[in-house]
């Protein structure tokens, strides 16, 4: 409602809100804002991009759907159309997120990119500030800050000897729509996870020559096992079962379903699954076609890249294969430490400190959501635990009338 005393306050609009600021319009920042609308908590909800959800509208290929079924993918307090299938599409999902915005009306600041976001010990409030896509600059001061960019916010680029001179288009999955434009062409596909799996069979499915590098040990499981989703399947038994002996039931059900992988260069991990995504948050890929192309010597897989050179890739095992385009199915990373400063509740790598359960809540009114590596559903249990948390605190200043209402020099605007 007023501004605050600042050596720039002159060259920024201040805006305080009245509740928290949720930085990522994405799944998980809907979800929390759905939740606290909810609770009758207003927020401002700030996008970088021009729409919501841009990791699954402009960064993602087209053949994308859920790799679990919709029911474990669902945000809080909106289920999916009934009409939609087990594995909702790319566009269903976008439109699924959508039609979610307009029941909870929410209406994000888009193509405003935090440049910080600090908390001021004076004044016990958190200063986030902004730049538009016109240089417009604003501050918003609240009470409480939800993280909501999550575990995808910036693409992760390898540094590989010779990339630079290898001559041919080099891009990241990010960018990757279809296989059509590589049609009869080399591709090499750096990664193995599921982005690199399914990119692999996308380019084969359009008369490409995929070679997929798979430099590490990977846990490949069948989408389904008789039928049921292998995801709903493990959770069901780790009501019953410990996850040592889960992982091992899967591990089996899976030899007896895909058969040996290693003898096509897909190692396994020694670590379980289930285990192994528990403590490294390494996700098993869910196979929907790839291992067949793999089998049918469709899709090469390759060992480690040594460097590359022009139109070449030289392997750790001295083979060198020609090559006319590179996809880096290399992954994302957090972007929080660019903008948050605050090195208590968040580590340099951009994830909370504390493990699961307990990495949703900071001190400070500072709160994180999307950082589970638990997909959708862990997002959703998060927004519900922070919604609920704030919604206690906002009831009882509204109750007891003692809503601090900065009161400084002069009155800009307010949420």
């Amino acid at each position: 409602m007023f501004s605050f005393s600042d050596n720039d306050m002159f060259a920024r609009r201040c805006v305080w809100v009245n509740g928290p600021v949720i930085v990522g319009a994405g799944p998980s920042g809907l979800a929390v804002g759905a939740c606290l609308k909810e609770q009758g908590v207003p927020c401002v909800v700030l996008e970088r991009s021009d729409c919501i959800a841009s990791l699954w509208q402009k960064r993602t290929y087209d053949r994308l759907k859920l790799h679990l079924p919709k029911q474990f993918c669902q945000l809080p307090k909106f289920p999916f159309p009934e009409h939609y299938p087990e594995y909702p599409s790319k566009r269903q999902f976008i439109e699924y997120l959508e039609s979610y915005a307009r029941k909870f009306d929410l209406s994000p600041q888009f193509n405003e990119c935090v440049q910080s976001a600090k908390y001021d010990e004076v004044c016990r409030l958190w200063r986030v500030k902004t730049v538009s896509a016109d240089g417009v600059e604003v501050e918003y001061i609240c009470q409480w800050l939800v993280v909501a960019t999550g575990e995808n916010a910036e693409r992760v680029v390898p540094e590989i000897d010779g990339l630079k001179e290898f001559g041919g288009e080099v891009i990241h999955a990010c960018d990757y729509k279809s296989g059509e434009k590589f049609r009869g062409k080399k591709v090499v596909v750096v990664g193995c996870g599921n982005s690199g799996m399914e990119v692999s069979l996308d380019l084969c499915n359009h008369d490409a020559q995929p070679s997929m590098v798979c430099r590490s040990a990977v846990h490949i499981l069948p989408r389904e096992i008789f039928g049921k989703s292998t995801f709903e399947l493990a959770m069901l038994l780790m009501t019953w079962l410990p996850l040592w002996l889960v992982d091992k039931i899967l591990l089996i059900l899976t030899w007896f379903i895909l058969g040996d992988i290693e003898k096509y260069g897909l190692k396994r991990p020694t670590t379980g699954p289930l285990q192994l995504k528990n403590s490294q948050g390494k996700t098993p890929v869910l196979d929907i076609g790839a291992l067949e192309k793999i089998r049918a010597g469709k899709v090469k897989v390759v060992p480690g890249i040594k460097k590359f050179s022009c139109g070449t890739v030289e392997l750790v095992t001295g083979e060198k294969l020609e090559v006319d385009s590179v996809v880096l199915a290399t992954g994302y990373c957090s972007n929080v430490p660019s903008w948050l400063q605050e090195s208590e509740f968040f580590s340099k790598n951009g994830y909370p400190k504390a493990q699961f359960p307990n990495n949703w809540k900071g001190k400070s009114g500072l709160y994180a959501v999307g950082f589970t590596k638990r997909g959708l559903a862990g997002a959703s249990a998060d927004a519900i635990r922070i919604a609920k948390d704030i919604g206690k605190v906002h009831k009882e200043d509204l109750k007891q009338k003692k809503q601090k209402v900065p009161t400084h020099r002069r009155c800009i605007s307010t949420f």
